[in-house]
């Protein structure tokens, strides 16, 4: 009965309700705000343009892609993507995004410690998730300790997880603070922009909980597979 009846997956399920809870309150929150046009009317791209070259950043170019809040950073490539959502947007919502991606840039600029130390963590966390899994199936076979030693290795993701916190959350602080200091947004309509940025947030903590449980249920499986041994 133990393989067709397994308690532990509710830890699973709450994960994945707190993540559909956050997704749905950015993606809400988002639409809410991206109703409030800014006074100065610049668009999201104009902005992002603006704080890339105010920090000396004007080799890193904006480009449009597909999608919903798909605004996105990369380093390799030094390019700052808005979506089709933020783009050409006057609203306090995409210019947030739009700062906040920039706040990504400026990090590796400066050389914020918290996105070094998650950049270096990429390909060990990428080879632990490949093989966590499989080891932990493996070893609920043939030996607890490889079993455990497989959720060890997926503790991997969750460490990561937790380094892109302060990440994302200082990506934010700069935004707002930007979008002030450059006379992009005013005090009241930051109101909005914070509630965005917040919202966002919480779709990495609320990532980091679920993956928190994933972490608890195959620690309980093992246990319980090895007590059975």
């Amino acid at each position: 009965m133990y393989w067709y009846y397994d308690p532990t997956y509710m830890l699973v399920v709450i994960g994945l309700i707190i993540t559909l809870i956050a997704s749905a309150n950015v993606n809400g929150t988002f639409r809410r705000y991206n109703k409030v046009l800014s006074r100065r009317g610049i668009t999201a791209a104009q902005a992002a343009r603006k704080i890339l070259d105010a920090n000396g950043l004007q080799n890193i170019r904006i480009e449009r892609v597909s999608g919903n809040l798909t605004d996105h950073f990369s380093p390799k490539e030094n390019v700052i993507r808005l979506s089709d959502s933020t783009y050409d947007s006057t609203s306090i919502a995409a210019l947030g995004v739009a700062a906040h991606e920039c706040g990504h840039a400026v990090q590796h600029q400066v050389g914020y410690a918290p996105i070094k130390l998650r950049n270096g963590m990429v390909p060990f966390v990428n080879i632990c998730s490949h093989l966590s899994i499989p080891i932990i199936l493996i070893g609920l076979f043939i030996s607890a300790e490889l079993a455990m030693f497989g959720v060890v290795l997926y503790c991997a993701v969750f460490a990561f997880q937790l380094v892109t916190l302060p990440t994302e959350t200082n990506a934010s602080s700069r935004a707002i603070d930007t979008l002030y200091n450059m006379a992009i947004l005013d005090e009241d309509e930051l109101k909005g922009t914070k509630k965005v940025l917040r919202a966002a947030a919480m779709t990495y903590f609320a990532s980091a909980a679920a993956t928190a449980l994933q972490v608890l249920r195959l620690f309980l499986l093992v246990s319980g597979n090895r007590r059975r041994d």
